[in-house]
């Protein structure tokens, strides 16, 4: 057999593979209580589909927020974040409260009878992560990442279609988004569950509705310049990074690679018989 026909078969078993193992974890799922899992993706198939959300042309795309009535902990208790001012004091993971120095706002308006996809936010359920967290259901915009296992990973690529899935509270005519610069990029808690501030760079306060006050505030010269907390872990879009998954998922039982996004998905897809039941 020539070496482009053993590629080919190589690639058709793992397909084969991944379309088996997909059927069989829906099998599995749908014994569990009744539960209607067949949004319940495996992990390269949840990537692909999520593509077509949160990778389309959209004025939501790449923003970095916490939706409106998100509870952020503050030295006094947790406070909603629109309720949070300039000044005020949050709290981090390292243990230290640090001043607010600035609060981002966008808001969209729906202009149809359903909302343009790029728009949604991503649903982190109560206890979707751990047994505490969050404490209670998490709303962020797609690029919004969280810190798990010491790596920054951004909920589009944690999208596993219940537990954590494009969603709104209710349905509304408009969508606010929040985010809070402070003094560094840090790492806060939002309804219990470590998700990251915003980090200036490159302009990017730009994208919010409110961008000149932050330039009044802080003048070009004055503007921080901010490390990141941790990496960043994430993965592309498009056919060829898809067929790569296939691939990997084929090989993944003879060879483990660390990959950190692969691992809390998986970790937060076993728990969904416990979320949900």
């Amino acid at each position: 057999m020539s070496k482009p026909e053993e590629n080919q078969t190589q690639i058709n078993r793992t397909r084969r593979h991944f379309l088996g193992l997909a059927a069989a974890t829906g099998a599995r799922a749908a014994a569990i209580g009744g539960l209607v899992t067949s949004t319940l993706f495996p992990f390269s198939k949840a990537r692909a589909m999520g593509n077509k959300w949160w990778q389309k042309p959209g004025p939501g795309n790449g923003t970095m927020c916490f939706l409106r009535g998100t509870a952020i902990r503050t030295p006094q208790g947790e406070t909603p974040i629109e309720n949070l001012q300039i000044g005020d004091l949050v709290e981090t993971v390292n243990g230290s409260a640090q001043p607010v120095r600035w609060i981002g706002r966008r808001t969209y308006k729906r202009s149809g009878p359903s909302w343009h996809e790029s728009m949604l936010p991503v649903r982190i359920a109560r206890h979707a992560i751990d047994d505490q967290t969050p404490h209670r259901d998490l709303y962020l915009s797609p690029y919004h990442a969280l810190l798990v296992d010491g790596v920054l990973v951004r909920v589009k690529d944690l999208v596993n279609g219940v537990t954590v899935a494009p969603a709104l509270p209710d349905d509304r005519s408009s969508i606010e988004y929040f985010h809070l610069v402070l003094d560094t990029h840090e790492i806060i808690l939002a309804e219990g569950a470590p998700a990251e501030t915003f980090r200036i760079a490159d302009n990017n306060h730009e994208s919010f509705d409110n961008f000149v006050e932050f330039e009044r505030l802080y003048p070009a010269e004055q503007q921080p310049t901010m490390e990141a907390f941790a990496p960043t872990v994430g993965y592309g879009g498009g056919g060829r990074e898809h067929l790569k998954a296939l691939i990997r998922f084929g090989v993944r039982r003879f060879v483990r690679r660390p990959d950190p996004v692969e691992d809390a998905y998986d970790r937060i897809a076993a728990r969904v018989p416990l979320v949900v039941s």
